[in-house]
């Protein structure tokens, strides 16, 4: 998922036919039970399942919505949420079914049908927003209802298929609320998740209430919580300063960070694990310098990530090698076994040998949330220092900066990336994979048909030499560069419980296990 989502991470994960009983969740509290402030500076970009694949928007919507299917805490299994059951039908992975539970009805008092379902999953392929989730949904051919049972049918084999219903891509909206052909317009959300968006103002806050008739896989109701949304780190740390809020998640400045004392009396500090990495990414199109290889390959061999986790991030990211994650199956540094360490003489070598003129001159954009811009300005020092290159730098809001690399209009440019489902899938098929997430332009016949032979194996381990081949690969044409990934860090104050569960490194919020003493 677009960061702009493993405590513990297994090396397979076995898909499974899952059953799990239903759950009638009670309201926490009256209407006057002090709502708990929780502050972020993620961007909530589209209300709509649809139009939206970023880490801001999917955790309201891990709260507002169900999916047939979602994971547990620490878990990389998807259990059933919607779902009474799913699993495979047959051996050849090409069938997948699930049954919906009874009795689940939406915000509006509409009941949830298999109807609904694929509805939800066909509009989501059918509107195919630019910044929308279809990518996950690729392998899907068709999906169909017969009452509580909802059958999809795959193009190709594919076994992390429940996973990906797992995510925002796998939403259900109520078919009499959401146009089918276009997104829905509004502040307003119709959802059968653990709360109820009662209100909702764009980039500043989002009211939600516990939902007396959610019945899921969410055990504890909830207390009403008060998302509040900051445009940079330093507001949202003013207003932690000034004990406005009562838990701060995504981004504290990295200099704050790095002083955060876990013993501290007045507050509680968790750390967790985490697959959140950071990229540059190459607009590889010929109309862009970045269209020639040894431009890219010139640029990584000259980025330091060192200097950048240390001087940009106060050493709270730790430099990143590879596609694929530290933690993560299949993870391998060939980005660090190709380009071992800053060389600008071979940097240089690299562009004479391919005629490339110097300086070459390109733009960076990035999006202003935690310490991108300062990110922004250490790559540009490094790449000028060099008398190599003139790098503009260019700064966009979300959206605009979403629309820009979507259209080409930028060179290249810095994303984060929090994974939708733990299995290193999800940091090959949508970032470098046919019709990527990143939309710019690359495309790999070898590594698209590595992509559809990995997701042959159920037992997961077994695709682990296909990934690394793809991560070299990667390394090799250089569409992206990896450049870091990070711990998860949640600070509360002393009167919250539960902080410690809110988040677990994978991107799914669980507001739902907050509550104050």
């Amino acid at each position: 998922m677009r960061s702009i989502r493993l405590r513990i991470l297994v090396t397979c994960v076995v898909l499974a036919i899952i059953g799990v009983g239903g759950w009638q969740l009670l309201p926490s509290g009256g209407d006057g039970e002090k709502p708990i402030t929780v502050g972020t500076t993620d961007i909530v970009s589209s209300l709509d399942p649809a139009g939206a694949y970023d880490a801001g928007s999917w955790a309201l919507f891990n709260n507002i919505y169900q999916s047939l299917l979602t994971f547990k805490p620490s878990s990389t299994v998807p259990s059933g949420d919607a779902a009474q059951h799913c699993g495979f039908v047959g051996t050849d992975l090409m069938t997948y079914s699930c049954t919906l539970r009874s009795g689940i009805t939406f915000s509006n008092g509409d009941k949830m049908t298999g109807a609904d379902v694929a509805f939800s999953i066909n509009r989501v392929l059918h509107i195919k927003n630019a910044q929308g989730p279809w990518p996950l949904l690729s392998t899907m051919k068709t999906v169909q209802a017969s009452g509580r049972t909802v059958t999809f049918h795959l193009k190709t084999p594919d076994a992390t298929f429940p996973s990906k219903l797992a995510t925002g891509a796998g939403a259900i909206v109520d078919s009499k609320q959401y146009p089918a052909g276009k997104l829905r317009t509004g502040d307003t959300a119709v959802g059968s998740g653990p709360y109820l968006l009662k209100a909702y103002r764009p980039g500043v806050s989002a009211t939600l209430v516990p939902n007396p008739s959610y019945h899921g896989a969410v055990e504890k109701a909830g207390s009403p919580v008060d998302v509040a949304y900051f445009k940079t780190s330093d507001d949202l740390n003013k207003a932690w300063q000034d004990k406005k809020l009562d838990v701060t998640h995504r981004q504290m400045p990295p200099s704050v960070v790095a002083k955060v004392d876990a013993s501290s009396n007045d507050m509680h500090v968790t750390e967790a694990a985490s697959a959140e990495i950071r990229n540059m990414v190459f607009n590889v199109r010929k109309s862009s310098p970045m269209g020639s290889t040894a431009v890219r390959r010139a640029v990584a061999t000259i980025i330091d990530r060192s200097k950048i986790t240390a001087n940009v991030y106060d050493s709270t990211v730790e430099p990143l090698y590879s596609l694929v994650p530290q933690g993560i199956t299949s993870h391998s540094t060939p980005f660090f076994d190709t380009y071992p360490k800053p060389d600008v003489g071979k940097a240089k070598s690299l562009l004479e040998d391919a005629g490339i003129h110097t300086p070459v001159s390109f733009s960076l954009a990035y999006s202003p949330s935690g310490a991108a811009s300062q990110e922004a300005a250490e790559i540009r020092s490094q790449l000028e220092a060099t008398g190599l290159f003139k790098v503009k730098v260019i700064s966009k809001e979300w959206k605009a900066f979403q629309e820009g690399y979507a259209a080409g209009d930028f060179d290249a440019y810095t994303i984060g990336w929090l994974p939708d489902y733990p299995d290193p899938d999800n940091f090959v098929a949508p970032l470098v994979g046919a019709d990527n997430t990143f939309q710019n332009g690359f495309s790999n016949t070898q590594i698209n048909n590595l992509i559809t032979q990995t997701q042959r194996y159920s037992q997961r381990g077994q695709a682990s030499d296909d990934f690394q081949t793809v991560q070299k690969l990667v390394a090799d044409d250089v569409p992206l560069l990896p450049l870091w990934q990070k711990k998860d860090y949640v600070l509360s104050t002393e009167s919250i419980t539960g902080s410690q569960y809110l988040s677990d490194g994978t991107g799914i919020w669980r507001l739902w296990e907050l509550g104050r003493i």
